[in-house]
């Protein structure tokens, strides 16, 4: 079957909603087709490892409404080929979409484990994947957690907060190692192991199986973890091969212009895989936080619709660990000079990270509603050290 569109999405997560409905409030007669693999209709993703989990939002909560943008989902499909001088793309049930303008938004896959884990080992990513984890999470179940990044963290505390005895693995010497400064990452180890988590560091796991009722893990320190259940979250990279295939360039995602546009001119690429040049940091980024993902699709919807202007916005993200929580700006790489500020040693703070004397990112600790604040900084020239940044930013709201 063929379908006829003015618009194509690519890609059914929170840049293809931001799109649709930026495409529909220019072009209110745009014909708008959006392709995406999952079965849900576009949600929000962030509170599948956080809001879900307290009870602070419900399933019903986190669809986007994409239908109100008039745009015709095709759920459950998957395009593997696209034609970018016929202007058409092929799903693998072999319908083609032909379109005149397209946007990828085809976000990012989850990097797997080595071995297959059976049911009850997650590569958490989808909404999918948050119900299959919710099936097994129940008071009392032993979880392991692989990953010690951003949403190992974030699983780790949401799945000791519904009674989960949780096993948090990494390689790392600590939680959030390479992002959090030493001592605020040595404080977070003691502030999950606290709140009874099982913080293994330095810890890589190396194979594993199905057993009957759980997942078997082989550890590098030579020991075996019987668990109900095993969720990875251990990053994602981007999903181009879409993009690969149509030969469009590609560094680290879809390389894109300053509209977002891609190495072909009726082509737009934003959200996960979208690679950016960020003024503010004068350097390309790839950005994997709602934040990008809602501000990219809804830029490139409205230059697909004729609206031009410079993608120039700073993203930012944030995060809930137990009672703490986070807003950040830029980037938070600790091989930069890192300053901290603290009104109570890592309870509440600012953290600084610092290049040849330009601020970089901005780590706001338990400190909110200082976003704008944090880029403005980062826009500015500095030269800054230490002693010009102390008490720049409140340091509680």
């Amino acid at each position: 079957m063929e379908h006829v569109h003015d618009y194509l999405i690519v890609g059914a997560g929170m840049a293809a909603d931001a799109a649709a409905k930026a495409i529909r409030e220019v072009d209110a007669a745009a014909d708008i087709g959006m392709v995406g693999e999952e079965s849900a209709p576009p949600y929000q993703r962030p509170p599948l490892s956080k809001a879900l989990w307290k009870g602070d939002k419900q399933l019903a909560d986190i669809d986007l409404g994409t239908a109100a943008s008039g745009a015709t989902l095709y759920q459950g499909r998957r395009i593997v080929a696209l034609d970018r001088a016929a202007h058409v793309a092929r799903d693998g049930q072999g319908d083609t979409y032909r379109y005149r303008r397209l946007l990828l938004a085809t976000g990012a896959t989850p990097r797997r484990l080595p071995f297959e884990g059976g049911e009850r080992l997650i590569h958490f990513r989808t909404l999918d994947d948050y119900q299959r984890l919710r099936r097994y999470a129940q008071p009392g179940a032993i979880i392991a957690v692989i990953g010690g990044g951003f949403i190992g963290a974030e699983l780790a505390a949401s799945l000791s907060g519904v009674g989960c005895k949780v096993s948090m693995l990494f390689p790392d010497a600590h939680i959030g190692a390479g992002r959090y400064p030493d001592g605020l990452a040595r404080h977070l180890d003691d502030y999950y192991r606290q709140r009874g988590v099982d913080v293994r560091s330095g810890v890589r796991v190396t194979g594993g199986k199905s057993t009957d009722g759980g997942v078997e893990l082989a550890l590098s320190d030579g020991s075996l973890l019987r668990v109900e259940a095993a969720v990875a979250g251990l990053g994602v990279t981007p999903a181009t091969a879409l993009a690969e295939q149509a030969g469009l360039k590609l560094d680290n995602g879809v390389v894109v212009d300053a509209q977002l546009r891609s190495s072909e001119p009726d082509i737009w690429a934003a959200g996960d895989v979208a690679n950016f040049f960020n003024p503010a940091l004068d350097r390309r980024l790839r950005v994997e936080h709602e934040d990008a993902a809602v501000s990219m699709g809804r830029h490139a919807g409205r230059a697909m619709a004729g609206i031009a202007a410079s993608y120039d916005a700073l993203p930012f993200f944030y995060s809930d660990l137990f009672d703490l929580g986070y807003e950040a700006v830029g980037l938070l790489d600790t091989r930069l000079d890192v300053v901290e500020d603290w009104r109570e040693p890592y309870r509440e703070g600012v953290v600084y990270y610092l290049e040849r004397g330009r601020v970089r990112g901005v780590l706001l600790w338990n400190t909110w509603d200082q976003v704008d604040a944090a880029r403005a900084l980062i826009a500015e020239a500095g030269p800054f050290d230490a002693a010009a940044l102390k008490g720049r930013l409140p340091r509680s709201a």
